[in-house]
């Protein structure tokens, strides 16, 4: 009993030399960590003094420290930024839909600012500005080497305003400016119309008024129609949409879905992650769905196009999205500024993550560049238009009645207005058409 008491103890001991062995060097670099850590502290605080001591010029204190603490979220990401209390209202005020700027939506690569897409109705969208392009100058000023905050500090100024921008666009040999006049820009969330038998739902952005005017807009489009049997489907045209609130992609998926997952998202700690799922209720009421999505579809976009594309509620055409799979968190700092951090990614129902690849298209449209065409093209379509009705004295169809001719004629002319939308916008022709094939299967 003695021996067995004693190899207790001697076991208690053994057990209490590994853990210090084992504990002793973690302490230790945890020591030497925070030590370090606390260096650099106070080596930026001596950059700080020499600066605000012996730097030529007088400077602001408050700015040298803004500037740090935006170098510092600027050096994470691309997303993550700090809100000077001026910023913070501003983005505040913008969710709510109204806001004084161009009406772009700007992001960096490789030290480039890269438009993601112009907002419907905005001064920039009217002056032509398109997703993908690249601007390089301001006012004559060149943006390589700034900070994105310090790039969209120099486009914002009085309304009224006028601002030249330099553009670098892909197909385009030289560079080119644009000419824009600042305004105040006033987003309608939701626009909605009819093409055809079909609803179109333009979404222009992801505020607080997004979900509202969805439903409101279908069913005012419904209405209308003279009731939902005499709509063939629902066209969410998503395109150069840069994203917004992710509670209302959320709402929207959830308008489409039944059930099952919408997003989720993971952060840096497993039990950070969320989960979001849809509840009972189709506002289309099991119509077909077809989502328009292209390089401007951004964040919450991707979100809706993924979500209906996984749960096979919509069939997603277009080109390829933007590509931004992740969550920025705004936290209210002192001093009525705010951050904007990256907290996490997220990922569609089928558990995919589309940072950096975006959401590929079930069916890939290319939207084409509007080419004008020639007085002698147009002479030779209308030549290659004419028929035996056109000739003289052809003689009269004797096998349909006047209501079947009118019928036929009535169909003819939404042929030929589905033709006229094609020219303007083929993309938004394609998806129409994929509505008209189904509606026409179904029957």
């Amino acid at each position: 009993m003695r021996k067995f008491a004693m190899a207790a103890v001697g076991g208690t001991l053994a057990g209490i030399l590994a853990t210090t062995y084992v504990a002793g060097p973690l302490l230790a670099q945890e020591n030497a960590r925070s030590a370090t850590v606390y260096e650099q502290l106070d080596l930026f605080g001596d950059i700080f003094e020499r600066i605000r001591v012996q730097y030529v010029e007088e400077v602001d204190e408050t700015d040298l420290i803004e500037a740090a603490i935006g170098g510092m979220l600027a050096s994470l990401d691309p997303h993550s930024s700090y809100l000077s209390p001026d910023d913070a209202t501003q983005m505040r005020v913008q969710t709510r839909g109204e806001f004084g700027g161009l009406g772009i939506e700007v992001t960096q690569e490789e030290g480039f600012v890269k438009v993601v897409s112009p907002m419907d109705g905005t001064p920039a969208d009217e002056a032509g500005m398109e997703a993908g392009d690249f601007i390089t100058h301001v006012d004559g000023e060149s943006m390589l080497g700034l900070s994105l905050d310090e790039a969209v500090d120099m486009m914002r100024g009085p309304v009224g305003s006028e601002i030249i921008i330099t553009v670098v666009r892909e197909g385009e040999d030289e560079p080119f400016d644009v000419s824009i006049i600042r305004d105040t820009i006033k987003l309608t969330a939701v626009r909605a119309r009819t093409e055809g038998s079909s609803v179109v739902l333009r979404i222009s952005t992801f505020n607080d008024q997004t979900t509202p005017n969805l439903i409101s807009g279908l069913k005012e489009q419904v209405e209308a129609a003279g009731g939902i049997e005499n709509v063939n489907g629902v066209i969410l045209d998503l395109r150069n949409n840069p994203g917004g609130l992710l509670n209302q992609a959320i709402r929207v998926s959830d308008e489409f879905l039944e059930s099952g997952e919408i997003v989720s998202t993971r952060g840096r700690n497993p039990e950070d992650g969320e989960r979001f799922n849809a509840t009972p209720g189709d506002l289309a009421e099991g119509l077909p769905v077809v989502v328009l999505i292209n390089g401007g579809s951004a964040s919450a976009s991707e979100i809706v196009a993924g979500a209906l594309q996984d749960h096979r509620r919509a069939i997603v055409v277009g080109t390829k999205s933007f590509g931004k799979g992740l969550v920025q968190t705004v936290m209210p700092l002192r001093g009525d500024g705010a951050m904007r951090l990256t907290t996490a990614r997220y990922y569609t129902p089928s558990g995919r993550s589309i940072q950096a690849l975006g959401v590929s298209p079930d069916i890939i449209v290319e939207q084409p560049r509007r080419v004008a065409a020639s007085e002698e093209d147009e002479a030779e379509n209308a030549r290659r238009t004419r028929s035996e009705a056109d000739l003289r004295g052809s003689l009269n169809n004797d096998s349909l009645s006047e209501d079947e001719i009118r019928q036929i004629e009535e169909d003819r002319a939404k042929a030929e207005a589905a033709a006229d939308l094609r020219e303007d916008d083929y993309q938004l022709a394609y998806a129409i058409d994929i509505l008209t094939g189904m509606s026409a299967l179904a029957k």
